[in-house]
């Protein structure tokens, strides 16, 4: 069974008490148990992981492409975070392995906020952007991950 990563970087970990009117009141474990139940629906194998470390983010990054690369990953959904907009490493890791199908995910829509979190770095190596969908937002980028590259799958119809 193929695997999709749900990688979530810094203070995701505190979703659920961090600025619930901003971004709810679901915590981390119950987003991730959200999506495993999708991942079972749609077919897939899902792995969470979440760091407040980059190198860490880096890393499973890389993992995952060469479970790509081997077959045995469809892809990834990523909410990096405030990294979205300050760093080129994550945008250089995702373009580095080459392939990778990455989703970025927002929960809060980050265009109407902070003008500083209006660039992102990781936008131009994703192959789509999920934005302001609330924690649905990962379900949201799951389902269109398996529609753009596994179009013929049923759980889909």
């Amino acid at each position: 069974m193929k695997k999709i990563l749900i990688l979530n970087g810094p203070n995701l970990n505190l979703l659920g008490t961090r600025e619930p009117a901003q971004y709810g009141a679901t915590t981390l474990p119950q987003v991730e148990a959200m999506c495993r139940a999708a991942g079972e629906r749609l077919g897939y194998e899902v792995e969470c992981f979440q760091s407040n470390h980059e190198g860490a983010l880096i890393d499973k990054i890389h993992e995952y492409g060469r479970l790509w690369k081997e077959g045995r990953a469809l892809g990834c959904v990523f909410n990096a975070g405030a990294y979205t907009h300050t760093s080129v490493a994550l945008h250089d890791a995702i373009k580095g392995v080459d392939g990778l199908p990455v989703i970025e995910c927002h929960i809060s829509n980050v265009h109407a906020r902070e003008s500083f979190r209006h660039h992102s770095y990781i936008s131009p190596a994703a192959a789509g952007i999920v934005v302001g969908f609330g924690v649905a937002g990962y379900v949201i980028a799951m389902e269109g991950l398996v529609r753009t590259r596994e179009p013929g799958n049923s759980a889909l119809a």
